[in-house]
């Protein structure tokens, strides 16, 4: 399931389709009369290119708005790829460690770190940490924090480009301001030359004016996501759907 929300002049408009088809979502849009589609000044969505013809056909007059969380995922994504990379480094590590010590016929000790982690243990369980300030850290966070970054100095310095993309949202304050936020981040990646963030950067350039959109109205897809989130738990819980129309009743019993 997608799901899209629309600002227009008498409030928000929220769709839900299946999959992401251009002509799928083009027969739905086409069923909201085209007066009130001209009315809808912004719409937020994701990356998807038929999703952005689909809209740009049906609200002509609505600027488009890269969401938020999609554009702050895909710099998260380049710090998780790089702290999978150093993981699966330190499993290669261990096996070669596991066959040196059978063929010495001893029993293989991994190193353990101050907090009781292996390598392989801080880099996996460090995937959360790496999401978060500071600020937000527990005590636990904390300490493998400590241990994580002095082992491994370049995601150090990949957590800190990520923190800074997200002080782009919190701090900037209208689009001019974010355009310079956006060019002091630009130069950090830079300095750093790593390809996966190089990599991010250069996708955010090419979308950066849906990106700058944000500071119109600041508005994101976290209420439409969150809606699809709990639909999604639902049918987890239930073990899928067989009867659709009693799963719409119960949708609209509970969060109706």
């Amino acid at each position: 399931m997608t799901n899209k929300s629309a600002r227009g002049g008498k409030g928000a408009l929220i769709a839900t389709i299946e999959g992401t088809k251009a002509q799928d979502i083009q027969l739905v849009l086409d069923k909201i009369p085209e007066a009130e589609r001209k009315l809808v000044k912004e719409v937020t969505l994701d990356f998807c290119p038929s999703m952005e013809a689909s809209i740009k056909r049906s609200f002509p007059n609505a600027e488009i708005v890269a969401d938020r969380f999609h554009v702050q995922k895909l710099v998260s994504d380049a710090v998780q790829e790089q702290r999978i990379k150093f993981r699966w480094k330190a499993i290669e590590q261990e096996n070669k460690a596991v066959k040196k010590a059978r063929k010495q016929k001893n029993t293989y000790q991994p190193k353990l770190y101050e907090n009781g982690d292996t390598k392989k243990q801080l880099l996996a369980r460090s995937r959360y940490l790496l999401f978060k300030p500071k600020g937000k850290w527990t005590i636990k966070q904390n300490e493998r924090s400590k241990i994580l970054f002095r082992e491994f100095s370049k995601l150090e310095h990949s957590y800190n480009l990520s923190m800074l993309f997200r002080s782009f949202y919190e701090q900037g304050e209208s689009k001019s301001n974010g355009k310079q936020l956006l060019e002091k981040w630009y130069k950090k990646v830079e300095e750093e030359d790593s390809y996966l963030f190089s990599t991010a950067a250069e996708y955010i350039k090419i979308h950066e004016d849906k990106i700058l959109n944000y500071f119109n109205n600041r508005s994101t897809n976290a209420g439409a996501e969150s809606f699809n989130a709990k639909l999604k738990g639902l049918r987890a819980l239930t073990r899928g759907v067989r009867d659709k129309k009693f799963f719409l009743f119960r949708i609209a019993k509970i969060y109706g």
